[in-house]
C-alpha cells in the first residue's frame, strides 16, 4: 500500500488547527476535553462518587486529561489499552515577578523550562498565554495570539566572532523579552493580562504563564511533504490519540480492552508532579474504573498485568546536516511511519514483546513502521514510558513520529506522519 493512498491531508490540517489553537498545555486540555465532548464523552470529578455505567468518560487536572471508554457489559477485569503522551512543551515561562527592565526597556522577567534550544526563542514575534487563578480558586485561559514580546540578539557589529566561535547565551542575562518602552511598573503585566481576559486585576491572586511564538504552522517544501509548527513535541501525538479515542468509541462492539487516552503535564522537566506520569493520576483513574464496576483488588490487579502502554513521543529523525550523530543502521525518515523506540538501558521500555504489540497494530492499519535507537556514543532522551512501566507494573512500549528540531520554538516532521500514527494507534486501541 503505498503511503500516497495512506496519507489523508485533513487529518494534518486539523493538527495544524489544533497546534494553533494550542499555546499553553492548559488550551491543550480544554481543546481535547472539547472534542470529547463532540464525541459524547462526559467529564467526571474526582471528588465526586464514580458510576460503573457504560460509555465515554474523563478526568481534568490542570494540565492533564485522562479518558476512557468503557464498553457496554465490560467486567471488572477488563483489561486497558493505553496512549501516553504529554501536553507541555520547553518554552520561557513567566517568574512570579514579572516586570522588569533597564535602560528605558520594558522586559518581562521569565524562567525556563525543559531543555529549551535558546537560539530558537531570538529574534521571534511571540505571544502570551496560559491561565490565571483569580482569589475564589478559579481558573481562566489566557492567550494573547499576537506579536507581544521579542527577545532580540545582539547585532553582528557588537559580537564579531559570534559565526566563527560560535553564538553563547547566558540563561539569565540574555532571555529576557523585550514588551515595551518606558518605566518598569510592578503589576504592569498582571493589569495588561486581566484587561486582556475580560478580568479585574485585582482579583489574579496567581498565574501560569509562558510566551509561544504566533507563527502559525505551515506546510513545507516543494510538494508540501513536510509540515513545520509549534510544540508538535508532543501534541502531535495528544491529537492523534484524540483521534484514536474518538474512532475506537464510535465502534464499542468490537472492544476487547478499555481505550485510554493519558496526557501528562511536566513530562520535559521529568513528571514529577501530581499532573506529571510519575503522579498517581494514572494509577487512581484506572483503580476507580474496576472499582466503579464492582470489582476488587484482584480484579484490579488481573486488569494491570493484561494492560499495555504506548508511550507516544517525537523521536529524530536522521539530520542530513549532522548524520554523524545518529546510529548509522538506523535512519529515520519523515512520511516513514511511525517510530519504534528503543533503549536497552531502559530510557525507552520497548522490549521485544511490546515490539510485536506495536507490529501488529502497524500492520492491521496497514502502516509502515521504522526503527530508533541512538548512537552508542550519544546520550539517549527519555520519555514517560519507563515511568508508566515501572510505577504502575504496565507492559509499555515507547514509540513515535520522526521530527528534526526537538525542542525548537518550531519543529518539523513529514506531513503523511501525523495520519500513519494516527491509524497504528487506532489499530492498537481496537485490537
Amino acid at each position: 500500500m503505498s503511503s500516497a493512498h495512506r496519507f489523508d491531508r485533513g487529518h494534518t490540517d486539523d493538527l495544524m488547527t489544533f497546534l494553533a489553537a494550542s499555546p499553553s498545555p492548559y488550551h491543550a486540555v480544554a481543546n481535547s476535553a472539547e472534542r470529547l465532548e463532540k464525541a459524547g464523552f462526559r467529564q467526571v470529578s474526582e471528588t465526586d462518587a464514580w458510576d460503573g455505567q457504560a460509555g465515554g468518560k474523563y478526568v481534568l487536572r490542570g494540565g492533564a486529561i485522562i479518558a476512557w471508554y468503557v464498553p457496554e457489559g465490560a467486567d471488572a477485569a477488563m483489561p486497558f489499552r493505553i496512549i501516553g503522551a504529554h501536553t507541555d512543551s520547553p518554552n520561557l515561562r513567566v517568574k512570579p515577578l514579572p516586570d522588569t527592565g533597564a535602560h528605558g526597556w520594558r522586559q518581562v522577567a521569565v524562567e525556563l523550562y525543559g531543555g529549551t534550544l535558546l537560539n530558537t526563542w531570538l529574534d521571534r514575534d511571540l505571544g502570551l498565554s496560559g491561565r490565571v487563578t483569580l482569589r475564589d480558586g478559579s481558573h481562566h485561559l489566557v492567550n494573547v495570539d499576537r506579536p507581544l514580546l521579542r527577545v532580540p540578539q545582539l547585532a553582528i557589529h557588537l559580537d564579531r566572532g559570534v559565526n566563527q566561535d560560535g553564538l553563547k547565551l547566558d540563561k539569565q542575562r540574555h532571555m529576557t523579552p523585550i514588551w515595551g518602552l518606558g518605566d518598569v511598573a510592578e503589576g504592569d503585566l498582571i493589569r495588561f493580562v486581566a484587561e486582556e481576559a475580560g478580568l479585574d486585576a485585582a482579583e489574579i491572586s496567581g498565574w501560569d504563564l509562558m510566551v509561544h511564538s504566533v507563527e502559525a504552522p505551515a506546510y513545507l517544501g516543494r510538494d508540501r511533504e513536510l509540515l513545520a509548527g509549534p510544540r508538535m513535541d508532543n501534541l502531535l501525538s495528544v491529537h492523534a490519540g484524540l483521534a484514536a479515542l474518538a474512532a475506537a468509541a464510535a465502534s464499542p462492539a468490537a472492544l476487547t480492552s478499555i481505550p485510554v487516552l493519558a496526557a501528562f503535564d511536566h513530562e520535559e522537566n521529568g513528571s514529577q508532579s501530581d499532573t506529571g506520569a510519575e503522579g498517581p493520576l494514572l494509577g487512581n483513574v484506572l483503580e476507580r474504573s474496576v472499582f466503579a464496576r464492582g470489582g476488587t483488588y484482584e480484579d484490579r490487579a488481573r486488569a494491570f498485568a493484561a494492560t499495555v502502554c504506548l508511550s507516544s513521543d517525537t523521536g529524530h529523525a536522521v539530520h542530513p546536516n549532522y548524520s554523524e550523530r545518529h546510529e548509522p543502521g538506523h535512519h529515520p525518515m519523515p512520511n516513514g511511519g511511525p517510530l519504534l523506540k528503543v533503549n536497552v538501558n531502559q530510557r525507552y521500555a520497548t522490549d521485544g514483546g511490546g515490539r510485536a504489540v506495536f507490529a501488529a497494530a502497524c500492520e492491521r492499519a496497514g502502516v509502515p513502521m521504522q526503527h530508533f535507537v541512538s548512537n552508542n556514543a550519544v546520550a539517549c532522551g527519555t520519555t514517560i514510558g519507563p515511568i508508566t512501566a515501572a510505577r504502575h507494573g504496565i507492559t509499555t512500549v515507547d514509540i513515535g513520529v520522526a521530527i528534526l528540531s526537538m525542542h525548537s520554538a518550531r519543529e518539523m516532521c513529514g506531513a503523511q506522519d501525523p495520519y500513519l500514527l494516527a491509524s497504528a494507534l487506532t489499530a492498537f486501541l481496537e485490537g
